[in-house]
Parts: C-alpha cells; structure tokens; sequence
C-alpha cells in the first residue's frame, strides 16, 4: 500500500487506547440478569438524539442522563439508572498501544485523539478521566484532542472530524484513524481517512505497521 501521502494519526480513547467499557457493560448485565448487550442496544435507539447523544454533547448533565437513560432502557424492557452506566466508563490502559502511540509519534506523525465522552471537566466525577494519572499521562502525548463534550457535536458527524482536520492542520486524505466502531469509521472513510477498526490490541497495532510501514512494539 502507498502509504507516503499519510501524515496523521488519529485515535479513539476508549476501546482504543483503553479497554472497552462494553466488557463492563456486560458483566452489569450477567449480575442484573439482563439481556446481554442490552445497554448497547439502548445506546443504539435514537442514537443522534438519545440520553447518551445528548450527555456526550453535553447537552445534559449526569442527572438529566441519569433519568433519560432509565426510561429509555424502561421502554425497552429493563430499567437501568444511567448513573450505573457512567460508572461502567473507565476501562484500563492497554500499554501496548501506548508503546504503539510512542512509536508512531517518534516517527514525526501528527497524533489526535479524538474521543465522545462525558465531560472534560475534570473535577466532575462523571468525567472519564476523574482522578486517574495514568491516562492523563496518555493524553498528554497527543497533539491535539477533540472531546465531543468540548465542541459539542461527536463521532459519527462528520463536524466532529472536520473539526479534527483543521486542529491537526491536515486533509483527510492524509490521516489513518482507529476506533472501535465501525459507525464512527464510516464518515472518516467517506471523508479519505484510511480506517483501522479495532477488535483487539494485537490486531490493530499490526494493521496500523502494515499502513505506515514502521514498527510499533
């Protein structure tokens, strides 16, 4: 693959950088003896529109979500307080995709990280990254970041990306980005990114040295 025209480095944060909270989601839904990937489920009812759209555009506060996301999920079936689901937020740092993140940025990439989450406001105890060094010290390495609660649009509009394209200074063309979500790749790819989805550590750190034709472990 040609692969000179590629300046950038784009990165999800959770399910990317961290562990996926839906391992979390599920292990509440096996102790509650819900359905499994019910709390997706709801996620995905409405989704430009929903408790969770609103939250992550911080359109509402953690007690507006709170109330939102139990009668959504009512209507569904299964009551869930959406404090329990803000609480399901933090999953762990996966080092070897730091080290991949050292590796790509050692190589003179522009990196971004571009993520949906609660609130930037780090003295909220809803926030993401609440108290937790190890992923300050994540974010700290990129160069730009576009928080969804920030710019108050999020992955999938396409403004979410545009507005990462000019913070990062470049074109579309010229940037690989990984997620998670295939929902949130299919606007990137529409754009020009070249679009790594990630199942797993081990199988995104290969795809992305075999885009950028560097080592990253």
């Amino acid at each position: 693959m040609e692969t000179t025209h590629l300046t950038a480095v784009f990165w999800d944060f959770g399910g990317v950088i961290l562990s996926s909270p839906f391992d979390a989601f599920n292990e509440y839904e096996r102790a509650k003896g819900l359905p499994i990937d019910f709390i997706r489920t709801v996620n995905s009812r409405n989704p430009d529109t929903n408790a969770w759209a609103l939250i992550e555009r911080r359109e509402v506060d953690a007690a507006g979500f709170d109330q939102l996301f139990a009668d959504e999920s009512d209507e569904l079936g299964h009551r869930v307080p959406g404090r329990d689901v803000l609480g399901m937020l933090h999953g762990s740092v996966r080092p070897e995709m730091v080290t991949a993140l050292d590796r790509v940025i050692e190589a003179g990439f522009v990196t971004a990280c571009l993520t949906n989450n609660v609130s930037s406001d780090r003295s909220s105890e809803t926030s993401d990254d609440h108290a937790r060094p190890e992923v300050d010290a994540v974010m700290a390495r990129f160069d730009h970041v576009i928080e969804s609660s920030k710019v108050g649009c999020r992955k999938p509009e396409p403004e979410f990306y545009e507005i990462a394209c000019e913070a990062a200074g470049v074109d579309p063309e010229q940037v690989v980005f990984l997620d998670d979500l295939g929902i949130n790749l299919k606007p990137a790819r529409a754009m020009g990114m070249t679009t790594i989805k990630v199942l797993s550590a081990d199988q995104a750190i290969e795809d992305l040295e075999a885009v950028l034709s560097i080592p990253l472990t």
